[in-house]
């Protein structure tokens, strides 16, 4: 059957193109996105500031969580580690204890912390780019190394050395003053050395070096540093060198990285990108995968309808179901993998295009570079191979069984409308469609619901394709008198939609796919963001906020301010995340004084007039995670810190606020960068008369509630742009599918339009009634996708906000059913004028 096969292919290479089509776009998004999911897994991060160092000592940057399970005599253990967002301290001793090592030529403490220079303008100077800008004590500049290209080493307090790029960009020389905006108030240094990389100038970073006393100032962390160097002695064995440092350290919660694995003690945002990229690449691979199954079963049970008369002849001269069913899959095994040799090919650029996007969105940096392997080419072509027979063997089950009568029949129009035994699968898709609903309603965090939320609509619409004759037919049953209305044109439509119920069900199934799977990505966003800004307005009391254009504002900052008189309340606002258990909680450290005048986030349950340094209070979203009011809970910091923290209050506005409240000291001890991300003030002094009060902190600047507002809204935008492309690829997988599909059917029907214009039907009357066919499919599919959206967003909203109100925007709504009704009416009209274009008896006397 294989030459067959072959045989088959080679004469019907249009009737091919439609699943040609789908199995290539489905190839390159599972190579795209198992590139990105390679990326993650394995991906190296390059080292720029430790690339003299051959081993760098850290700490642990995982919080573990261990269980013991004993089953039939025997004890498991299971090891789970989750990453800490902030760099985990070492005690400064442990540098003595590695220098001790054989091998070791010396054991370099690095510290590390925010360090930017100001103009004398007032502006902030960002490291590359817009990169970072660093601050280390000069000792460490052996770690690069760093030379010397003019000047001295920092040897006072007032000192400073600047790197080469960085010098040159703000046009400072030794002998300069300058200003530098570290961890606290800005403080002006004597410019005397200026440095250079010996590699050259590094592009992921600025580096501004002090001296010891000054930098263990600025750090904040007396005793402590942030990694060890080692620079190895000439001729040193690397492995053993790391297996013996491994044993110097041996009972403390230090790790050793060697050579390949230094970049991720430099770049901690890299080591969190990859496990962003793991669960990214993971989601979008799995939901990807499903809507090509959806997809690409639907465009073959199209293409074998469309073969109905000539399998139907195979039988009539004896060819046995089997044969049949083995031809069809060896037919579509063939195209699976053409298509999916050329679409994993074309899955790579997309993969570099993504992770050059997310790049740029900050959500990964620059040192985590795109990881090439064959594993996710090799993954694409075998799942669309496998997935392409599979397809084709379940949509040629009914066909196969054709009797071999009927081949002796010329009617094309459906003699069996629907099979029954499409019903039970159809229901209890529904079922589980409905079930998923339910589910999502009670998931209260992004990372649970985000899944399911997909997942809902690949299960509801899954049952749209398998119910899809039902409901076209209840479909056109109601557009019947309107569709008329056109009469020659309409009759023929309404005529054929029900005459061919399983050809408009096809059409319609991606079309329902499109409007459901855009508007759930667009306003899950939305629904999101829109209840995080109004709980965070809703909630803020204050009449302006402090904020800054560099690091953060300094608590002297906050101070100046404190000392205005008519001013009753201010905030100092530092972020970050810790870890209850194994969850991860975003969290907000406020100064408790006078918390009531600047925010109201919304208590339900206990006071914040409690809350301290041994105490936290709970949004209801993280309550069931953490724990109500009056629990003990043991919190570890993002530095790894375990702290034992009471439960004070239960708030309500926990998307505006975040998962957990405390107190602002306690906070900022345990973070990369202690300054405020913002300050509230309650006053009622002006707007100028802050600004004047803060004016000698540059970068800090003074907003009204709506620049607030603003500002919020951009960032939400900013965060839900990753989302928007990421998931994208899946919208325009869809609408190919709606394309591919509607070209496919419509081009199948070039014999019925001959014939129609045999028998006195005019072109312009055919072009009416596909008119009139594509917009009842529009019409159908929008309010069915429609419904399937607004059922999943409502149960998100339920779970994440509280409301069963998720926040739909009537333009963009407008926008995604145009953009649908266009593509349907494109990939209708345009192959239909192509085939119109030839005379009828010369279709009608050519061969099939």
């Amino acid at each position: 059957m294989i030459r067959y096969a072959f045989s088959t292919l080679r004469f019907r290479k249009g009737g091919f193109i439609g699943a040609f089509l789908a199995l290539l776009c489905a190839a390159a998004l599972i190579t795209a996105c198992g590139t990105l999911l390679v990326t993650g897994l394995t991906g190296k991060i390059k080292t720029e500031r430790y690339a003299a160092a051959s081993v760098m000592v850290a700490g642990d940057q995982n919080v573990h969580s261990v269980t013991v399970k004993e089953k039939h005599g025997k004890k498991k253990v299971k090891n789970k580690a989750k990453p800490l967002d902030e760099r985990v301290w070492l005690p400064a001793g442990l540098t003595a204890k590695v220098a001790a090592v054989p091998g070791v030529k010396a054991a370099v403490p690095e510290l590390e912390f925010p360090a930017y220079v100001v103009t004398h303008e007032g502006r902030i100077i960002s490291g590359p780019d817009d990169k970072v800008s660093l601050g280390h004590s000069w000792e460490s500049a052996a770690l690069t190394p760093f030379r010397m290209t003019d000047g001295n080493a920092p040897a006072a307090a007032d000192q400073v050395v600047l790197d080469r790029e960085l010098a040159a960009r703000v046009h400072l020389k030794v002998g300069d003053r300058v200003t530098v905006q570290a961890t606290g108030a800005p403080t002006v240094y004597l410019v005397c050395g200026i440095a250079a990389a010996e590699g050259g100038d590094l592009r992921e970073q600025s580096s501004l070096f002090f001296s010891k006393q000054e930098a263990e100032r600025l750090s904040g962390r007396p005793h402590q540093v942030a990694a060890i160097g080692v620079l190895p002695n000439h001729g040193a064995d690397q492995a053993k060198l790391e297996s013996a440092i491994a044993g110097a350290l041996d009972g403390t919660t230090a790790q050793v990285h060697g050579a390949a694995d230094r970049g991720a003690v430099e770049f901690l945002g890299a080591s969190k990108a990859r496990v962003q990229l793991i669960s990214m690449g993971g989601a979008i691979a799995a939901v990807s995968l499903l809507v090509a199954i959806l997809v690409v079963v639907g465009t073959f049970a199209l293409s074998i309808q469309q073969r109905y008369r000539e399998l139907a002849l195979l039988r009539a001269v004896a060819a046995t179901p089997r044969q049949i069913r083995g031809l069809i899959g060896r037919e579509a095994a063939i195209i699976g993998l053409v298509a999916g040799g050329v679409g994993a090919v074309a899955g790579l650029p997309i993969a570099a295009w993504l992770h050059g996007k997310f790049v740029d969105f900050g959500t990964i940096p620059d040192a985590l570079g795109l990881a090439l392997s064959p594993y996710p080419v090799l993954a694409a072509v075998v799942v669309t191979v496998l997935g392409a027979w599979a397809a084709a063997r379940v949509s040629a089950r009914r066909v196969a069984q054709i009797r071999p009568a009927e081949a002796l029949s010329e009617a094309a129009m459906e003699t069996r409308p629907y099979v029954a035994k499409r019903l039970i699968p159809g229901v209890i898709f529904l079922v589980v469609g409905v079930v998923l609903l339910f589910v999502l309603s009670i998931l209260h965090t992004e990372p649970a619901s985000a899944p399911v939320t997909y997942l809902c609509v690949i299960m509801l619409s899954a049952a749209v394709a398998l119910l899809g004759p039902v409901i076209a037919q209840a479909g056109i049953a109601a557009l019947s008198t309107p569709l008329r209305a056109s009469r020659i044109s309409g009759y023929l439509a309404v005529a054929n939609s029900r005459t061919n119920l399983r050809r408009f069900s096809g059409a319609l199934t991606p079309l329902t796919l499109l409007v459901g799977m855009a508007c759930t990505i667009i306003f899950v966003q939305s629904t999101l963001g829109h209840a995080a800004e109004s709980q965070a307005r809703e909630g803020s009391r204050a009449d302006y906020t402090i904020a800054s254009s560099g690091p953060g504002v300094p608590g002297q900052a906050a101070g100046k301010v404190r000392e205005l008189s008519g001013v009753t309340g201010v905030t100092e606002v530092v972020r970050s995340t810790v870890r209850v258990g194994l969850d991860k909680f975003q969290i907000q450290g406020v100064t408790p004084e006078g918390l009531d005048k600047t925010m109201d986030p919304g208590v339900v349950s206990g006071s914040l007039k409690d809350l301290g340094k041994g105490s936290m209070a709970v949004s209801e979203a993280a309550e069931g995670g953490v724990g109500s009011v009056g629990s003990k809970v043991k919190v570890t910091m993002g530095d790894g810190t375990r702290v034992p923290l009471k439960v004070v209050a239960v708030y309500d506005r926990g998307l505006g606020f975040g998962d957990l409240t405390m107190a602002h000291d306690l906070v900022a001890a345990h973070v990369d960068n202690p300054l405020s991300s913002a300050v509230l003030v309650r006053t009622d002094r002006t707007k100028e008369e802050l600004a004047s009060a803060v004016s000698g902190y540059p970068g800090v600047h003074v907003l009204d509630g709506d620049q607030v507002d603003s500002l919020r809204a951009d960032q939400q935008q900013s965060n839900a742009a990753v989302n928007f492309v990421a998931m994208g690829l899946i919208i325009a997988f869809t609408a190919i599918a709606v394309v591919n599909t509607l070209a496919m059917s419509t081009t199948g029907r070039t014999r019925e339009f001959a014939l129609l214009r045999l028998v006195g039907t005019t072109r312009l009357q055919v072009l009416r009634m596909l008119r009139l066919e594509s917009l009842a499919i529009v019409l159908l599919a929008v309010v069915i996708g429609t419904v399937i959206a607004v059922a999943t967003l409502t149960a998100f909203a339920i779970g994440m906000t509280g409301s069963a109100a998720p926040y739909l925007s009537a333009i963009t709504y407008a926008g995604i059913v145009g953009v649908a009704a266009c593509l349907a009416l494109a990939a209708t009209m345009i192959p239909a004028r192509v085939s119109l274009a030839v005379k009828p008896a010369d279709v009608i006397g050519a061969r099939e």
